[in-house]
């Protein structure tokens, strides 16, 4: 008997710092429904309203086991594609298709993608702080749990226009691109010089410089030996990437703001980053995401899914269930599920020392917790850190 698509429903929520859009989709199959994230957590609201009043219509009554052919028709049914809403609200239902697929198989997720190529997912975590010897100890007691890839960063604070700023500057984060490098080779140098060489390090631009900028910055963090520098450029700017590949050796990551293959087709083909940062609900599910990495095995580039604090359980299950199974992981991003988060999503993966570990069941193996979610409403709270200026008050574009 075909197992038919009856309903999805969407519930945002916000357990932590961020508002999540958690979908479920429910089949004619009593009791036989899956789970997906479409997480965009700056237009959650948008996310819904498209699978709620497009999507939704639009698919029941569609067998479920008809992943790929569903997408397909979910991505031109607006006839534009592409765009992070868009591709947020297809990737969801894809997600939680797949989740029904594990779950009729009685397999979790990385089995139906052709078994594990590890037995756990080697992660990075977070340092970061202001205070130069503050970030040495946050490494070193990373160090002290075994986990010895570390992303250091210098903490932001929102602070008022600088006194030499011009007058009438707006309130916001203000960067200096030129100060900001020579920070970071500062940094580098000082966690370096002071934990040795037994732990990989790397760092986060946030497109924040100009491409000149950028290079200065790759080659001068070159002895540092870092695991890579990552989003050194936007999006629209990844052709500089062959003048910066020419001349240092810094490896590379590029593509959490990725929403459209033409963005990363040619930095692939052409092999000018080392690591893929490719959300995988932003570029619209699991069905791209699988045909990315594809893509990228190819041409030597390595896997490292964005994995930020604003996606949900569900969505971290996902990179790892691909983690898992494809030939050319790199490394995966670990921000780690906090409370109450842990507890709306049973289930959810875990790590232990410098690996994570998802559950092993069928689907994603992550369970939600409706009643839960909805005693942590969304808000629509400025987000200041996105607002970044330049020293003379205009937008800094990442």
């Amino acid at each position: 008997m075909t197992v038919t698509i009856r309903n999805i429903s969407v519930t945002c929520t916000r357990p932590g710092g961020f508002n999540l859009t958690i979908v479920r989709v429910n089949t004619s199959e009593p009791g036989l429904y899956g789970l997906g994230c479409g997480t965009f957590t700056y237009r959650h609201e948008t996310v819904a309203h498209v699978i709620e009043e497009y999507l939704n219509p639009l698919l029941i009554g569609r067998d479920v086991s008809r992943i790929e052919d569903i997408w397909q028709m979910m991505n031109v049914a607006t006839y534009w594609r592409n765009g992070p809403v868009i591709n947020n609200a297809i990737g969801a239902v894809d997600l939680a298709l797949w989740d029904i697929k594990g779950k009729m198989a009685g397999m979790p997720v990385y089995d139906l993608l052709g078994g594990r190529s590890r037995e756990a997912v080697p992660v990075y975590c977070y340092a970061e702080s202001g205070d130069l010897d503050e970030l040495v100890d946050q490494v070193k007691a990373w160090m002290a749990r075994d986990v010895d890839h570390v992303r250091i960063q210098l903490s932001r604070d929102p602070v008022q226009a600088a006194s030499h700023a011009p007058q009438g500057a707006q309130d916001g984060y203000y960067i200096d691109p030129q100060e900001y490098c020579r920070r970071v080779v500062r940094m580098f140098d000082y966690v370096r010089t002071r934990v040795g060489d037994q732990v990989e390090l790397c760092h986060d631009v946030h497109e924040r410089v100009a491409p000149s900028t950028a290079l200065w910055l790759a080659k001068r963090v070159e002895p540092y030996s870092p695991l890579f520098l990552e989003d050194l450029l936007p999006p629209d700017q990844g052709m500089w990437y062959r003048h910066i590949r020419c001349q240092t050796s810094t490896p590379l990551a590029h593509g959490e703001l990725f929403n459209n293959p033409m963005e990363w087709e040619e930095l692939v083909k052409e092999r000018l980053i080392d690591y893929m940062r490719a959300h995988v609900s932003h570029i619209g599910g699991l069905t791209p995401a699988r045909k990315l990495a594809a893509l990228c095995e190819q041409f030597g580039v390595r896997m490292a899914w964005h994995g930020s604090p604003d996606m949900s359980p569900i969505g971290y299950a996902v990179n790892l269930h691909l983690d898992m199974a494809v030939a050319n992981f790199g490394i995966q991003e670990w921000p780690g599920v906090p409370e109450p988060m842990a507890e709306m999503f049973p289930g959810c993966p875990y790590i232990k020392g410098g690996y994570a570990y998802v559950s092993g069941k069928p689907g994603w193996g992550v369970e939600f917790d409706e009643k839960m979610a909805a005693e942590y409403p969304c808000n629509k709270e400025k987000t200041p850190w996105i607002e970044m200026r330049l020293p003379d008050g205009s937008m800094q574009k990442p």
